[in-house]
């Protein structure tokens, strides 16, 4: 019996980052014999995957084949595609619950369950190293890039924790639209202990003047929470900080939100207009909190927290006035009916997929239109404690 994660591991933590890929390639043919190779990244819209190595392959243009990928990449899953000659094998990608895309293996015969044991490990270390690789080399960014992106896009996409997280006792994903284009709204979050901290913010204005006040407040929030300040502290520091920049003239709607993962307990700050909404056994019921003032708009602003309580198998949505005040064409707003018809139907999908589900029943609203706002949904499901109580 071959094991494939040694080699591949020591390959890809050698390999220049822009060579990670190559350096997996060699390693996995070298040691399990593979006939082929190749890395498939999810674009800014996750609406495809798109390969690294060889945009050339034979058949990985092909709708059969890029749907059993999709499989993969939704699913989180190995997929066995057996052929005459050869079996492919279909590995997700993905870092602590963050998806990044799918790793194809050919092999030339079926493998036993340990050797495929082994290549999802193999797929694993490449997927670690692939997320290290993205902050020394453009290389993959390109490849997940279908269009241009704007300045402020640019700015915000790299300010994002990312797109997924996953722990014992929740998960966690948010998506931003349009992808490309987008300008103050953002969202942001981290994981520290039992704590689970998460900010939807929506910057006044457009463009690049919005992605520059947000910038600041999410710094200001994070140099807050990472100094030890309560969720009423990163509060009142981002909102002097934007004050004092601004005089008032500009300010930043945001949602904090702050879940002790062991308990369920949620502390909130609503301070504008991403609203929350909490799904429970089919059940939507808009969260009702005091709205307090925008981050920004008054000097030496206090905050006040407020609480609720999640029960195991509870979500969370948070979304921007982009999203539930959305009204193309003066149908009447996107939050009205058709918000809660979306979440619904996302009862069996996990956050990763449900934030994308969400976002394309937005866009059927303006009836594939572009946005005319920026958007943001974030979605939280809480598990319940964990084994050991946290």
């Amino acid at each position: 019996m071959v094991d494939a994660t040694g080699p591949v591991s020591r390959a890809v933590r050698a390999a220049p980052p822009d060579q990670v890929a190559e350096a997996a390639d060699r390693a996995i043919r070298s040691v399990l014999g593979a006939l082929r190779t190749d890395v498939f990244l999810a674009d800014y819209r996750i609406a495809g995957l798109w390969p690294v190595l060889d945009g050339d392959l034979p058949d990985s243009g092909s709708l059969a084949f890029r749907g059993v990928a999709q499989r993969c990449f939704s699913s989180q899953q190995p997929v066995r595609e057996a052929l005459d000659d050869r079996c492919r094998l279909f590995l997700p990608l993905s870092v602590w619950g963050e998806r990044l895309g799918v790793l194809l293996v050919e092999l030339p015969a079926e493998p036993d369950d340990r050797t495929l044991d082994e290549i999802l490990d193999a797929a694993g270390d490449l997927a670690m190293a692939l997320r290290a690789a993205d902050r020394e080399t453009d290389r993959y960014r390109r490849t997940r890039r279908r269009e241009r992106l704007s300045m402020a896009a640019e700015m915000q996409w790299e300010l994002l924790p990312g797109r997924s997280v996953s722990h014992d006792t929740f998960d966690l994903a948010g998506q931003l639209e349009p992808a490309y284009t987008v300008g103050g709204d953002h969202f942001d979050w981290s994981v520290d202990g039992d704590l689970l901290t998460v900010s939807v913010l929506n910057g006044a204005g457009i463009g690049l003047s919005a992605a520059l006040l947000t910038a600041v407040t999410v710094n200001a929030l994070r140099n807050a929470r990472r100094s030890g300040g309560s969720l009423e502290e990163q509060a009142e520091l981002a909102s002097d900080t934007v004050f004092y920049q601004h005089r008032g003239e500009r300010f930043v709607a945001t949602l904090l939100l702050e879940l002790d993962t062991r308990t369920g307990r949620v502390r909130t700050v609503d301070a504008g207009s991403p609203r929350l909404v909490r799904v429970r056994g089919g059940a939507l019921t808009p969260v009702a909190l005091e709205q307090q003032l925008p981050l920004g708009m008054f000097a030496e602003t206090r905050y006040d927290v407020q609480e609720l309580d999640l029960a195991p198998g509870d979500r969370l949505f948070v979304v921007s006035d982009g999203v539930w005040a959305a009204d193309p064409d003066g149908h009447g707003s996107y939050g009205e009916r058709a918000m809660a018809r979306a979440m619904r139907s996302t009862r069996l999908q996990p956050p990763s997929e449900a934030v994308g589900t969400v976002m394309r029943e937005l866009h059927a609203y303006h009836v594939d239109a572009d946005l005319r706002d920026d958007a943001v949904v974030v979605c939280l499901d809480w598990r319940g404690p964990g084994p050991d109580g946290g």
